[in-house]
């Protein structure tokens, strides 16, 4: 795993930065292609940011930290809205803005980057750009009347029509995946710099997720939702599930609230019990189940998460069970996803684990954030053991 780390990182050190324009580069084609003319986006970018500056401060050295640096001065002078604060969504290949809209999953994820930088560098700025961004959220996304946020605003923080996250989203004013991407980055900005307000802001986002987006019937996340949390949508995501079941409860232990962590214990483990029996097939987990229709295709991100997932289930439970399908998993994506002739991870393969698509190396969301945490949150738990 440590070697693999160091695969990841190198890739997106010497395939990715972007000498000619700043920052990093908007793609790559599965082949290695450069993607010159693709457009940079902030997830992507601030994904860099936390990734990197979680490498150099766990594994302290100097070209992960001279990658944190080139993210976050990035991020901070190309992406942030000098007139109306917050972060575009999107900038063309030379850094000139092209999406100007506020997406609350966006402005998270800079939380997120810009919080775990500070860990790293201490640098002021990085950390009151955070706080900003979190008081921007908390003033134009939070439903003062229904709680939870809403999904997107323009650049000048009104409203819009589509405010979806993606095309493959539903056009809703709410989101699991939005809320989910809000309580991480919340939790990690509690780590770098607690404050009364934010630990309140955390406690009513565990409280959205155990009262409104769980389904407690069936144990899954619901996805999407009317203002008032009428669920609009009947879709089972694996990956978010076993990917909510551990940053939920890390949330929790984060602000060190026994009471939450005692709730939370048995919701998390149900969240990865159900993912494994109906979205593993003895090695790895399928993508999710759309009105009852099943996508078996292996994707990237839900394998990463199911590691992470698994192996802290099996931290709380001590049930080796959990253990040894975190090890499959491994071995899934160790024999199926890593591509050693080009780098990197695979998006996705086919139901057997055949390499049958052309999705693109690194993009928009095909970053390092999830295989690379996932690597290092497995090692933290099994170093700890």
């Amino acid at each position: 795993m440590r070697s693999e780390f160091a695969n990841i990182m190198n890739f997106w050190i010497g395939k990715m930065e972007d000498h000619e324009y700043g920052g990093f580069y908007g793609g790559r084609q599965k082949d290695g292609e450069l993607m010159a003319n693709a457009e940079k986006g902030a997830i992507l970018n601030a994904r860099i940011l936390w990734t990197f500056s979680s490498a150099a401060r766990m594994y302290g050295k100097p070209e992960y930290k001279e990658a944190a640096n080139r993210a976050f001065c990035y991020l901070a002078d190309f992406f942030y809205d000098k007139k109306n604060g917050g972060f575009f969504w999107s900038l063309d290949s030379k850094g000139k803005p092209v999406d100007t809209k506020k997406q609350a999953y966006a402005q998270g994820f800079c939380i997120y980057g810009l919080s775990e930088y500070y860990r790293l560098s201490k640098d002021q700025r990085a950390i009151d750009l955070a706080y900003e961004t979190y008081n921007l959220i908390e003033t134009h996304f939070r439903d003062k009347q229904n709680g939870g946020y809403i999904e997107a605003l323009a650049a000048d923080w009104t409203p819009m029509d589509d405010v979806r996250l993606s095309d493959k989203d539903e056009n809703t004013p709410k989101s699991m995946n939005t809320h989910l991407h809000i309580i991480e980055p919340y939790a990690n900005l509690y780590r770098a710099k607690p404050t009364p307000e934010l630990r309140e802001s955390i406690v009513h986002c565990l409280d959205i997720f155990m009262n409104r987006i769980i389904d407690k019937r069936t144990g899954h996340f619901n996805l999407f939702f009317d203002m008032d949390w009428s669920v609009m949508s009947h879709i089972d995501s694996y990956g978010h599930d076993i990917e909510g079941a551990w940053l939920l409860y890390e949330a929790a232990e984060v602000i060190e609230d026994e009471e939450l962590m005692t709730q939370l214990m048995p919701i998390c483990k149900r969240l990865t019990d159900v993912t494994m029996a109906e979205g593993w097939d003895g090695d790895s987990i399928f993508y999710e189940k759309v009105d009852g229709h099943l996508d078996t295709d292996k994707h990237w991100w839900p394998q990463a998460e199911a590691m992470v997932g698994l192996a802290d289930t099996w931290k709380h439970t001590h049930d080796e069970d959990y253990l040894e399908k975190m090890v499959k998993v491994w071995g899934f994506i160790y024999n199926k996803i890593i591509d050693r002739k080009y780098g990197e991870w695979l998006w996705r393969t086919d139901k057997d684990g055949c390499d049958v698509y052309n999705d693109c190396k690194a993009g928009f969301w095909k970053c390092p954030y999830h295989n690379s945490r996932a690597i290092t949150e497995v090692l933290i738990r099994i170093s700890a053991a």
